[in-house]
């Protein structure tokens, strides 16, 4: 649906250039829900902005649904975009019109009757479950309702791209995850190709097929999302990552020497980085009988991501020298991922992979 090749974005700054964008290359297939995610100033706004050519490449191509959009007439790339909705942070709703008018606004130059036109906001607004919100102005409605106004708004010209740019970074959690349901259901019940603009992982992790990393205008990582968390590359996608699991907390607990994390010569304090094949195993129960260790778990985190089970585990394994490697190491021979993060003989000892301890 969506091909980006060599794009790059210079900006011009009195006098000296900017490069937002560094020679990205993407391809985003058709129906797929795809996430970009990066931190402030990664360059994530402008690359997206390049797909409608809202922002238009210095170089490169944007083909989208098998169309240069750089070769188009300014006639032609106005219809081409109306096959690309995009909402935003900020909702940019019209505060003078009701949220009737708000939906229909794209499309009331288009051939329609007004009966036609009412009819079809009338459904974009029963879709997006706000059709007893008709009458009302912006300045009436939640962070939530003024953003689904903004997705009716976008989808009035049945699109067939979905562009988000932050379009969940002004609302709260529970709004968020309201939202995020409803963009999936536009994917699959729409057929509409969604393509997100995030600086959160827990929105990529909840809503996203495939995702791209961004960092200095460059794509440094791109997976799907799953193997994206089961196998982060590199340290920005592992610090993104961290920001979704209450297992990065340990790391806290030790800088700040907790009683909690202070140990006895004969305990280690370690990581376990669950994958789907052993997620559902009793590693733990099995490694206290099988070993004689003792394993008392400070955190556990183990969720869905993409349908799959994903996550981890932060305990303090106690026995004796032998018993501990062994058991540290039957674990690690079941793929899963251990990281000893303290040890009790060595108190120096952080954050160092098992096969470097062992």
């Amino acid at each position: 649906m969506i091909v980006l090749k060599d794009i790059n974005k210079t900006f011009k700054l009195k006098d000296k250039e900017v490069t937002a964008v560094r020679d990205v290359n993407l391809t985003i297939e058709d129906k797929e829900i795809y996430g970009i995610i990066g931190f402030s100033g990664a360059g994530k706004s402008t690359l997206v902005r390049c797909i409608n050519l809202l922002e238009r490449p210095t170089s490169g191509r944007v083909i989208v649904g098998g169309v240069d959009m750089l070769t188009l007439s300014p006639k032609e790339l106005r219809e081409q975009r109306k096959k690309i909705g995009m909402i935003f942070q900020q909702f940019n709703l019209m505060p003078s019109r009701t949220v009737a008018q708000n939906v229909a606004l794209p499309i009331e130059n288009s051939g329609l009757s007004k009966e036609e036109i009412a009819r079809k906001v009338n459904e974009l607004l029963a879709f997006v479950e706000l059709e007893d919100r008709a009458a009302a102005y912006p300045s009436q409605l939640s962070g939530g309702q003024k953003q689904r106004v903004a997705i009716a708004r976008a989808l009035a010209t049945d699109p067939e791209i979905l562009l988000c740019d932050e379009a969940t970074s002004a609302l709260d959690p529970q709004t968020t995850k309201s939202i995020l349901k409803l963009l999936a259901r536009l994917n699959t019940e729409l057929g509409i190709t969604v393509v997100v603009i995030t600086h959160e992982m827990d929105v990529i992790k909840k809503l996203c097929h495939r995702v791209a990393v961004m960092e200095h205008g460059r794509v440094v990582e791109e997976n799907t999302v799953y193997s994206l968390f089961a196998h982060p590359v590199q340290e920005i996608t592992r610090n993104f990552i961290h920001t979704t699991s209450n297992l990065s907390e340990i790391y806290q607990l030790i800088e700040d020497k907790t009683e909690i994390v202070a140990l006895d010569h004969d305990e280690q304090l370690v990581k376990m980085r669950y994958q789907e094949t052993n997620v559902s195993e009793p590693l733990i129960s099995y490694i206290s009988r099988k070993f004689e260790v003792t394993v008392n778990i400070l955190f556990s985190d183990v969720e869905l991501v993409e349908g799959k089970p994903l996550g981890g585990t932060v305990a303090i394994i106690k026995g004796g020298r032998g018993q501990l490697k062994q058991a540290l190491k039957y674990v690690s021979q079941r793929n899963v991922d251990v990281e000893v993060i303290k040890d009790g003989t060595a108190e120096s000892v952080v954050s160092k992979p098992y096969a470097e301890i062992a």
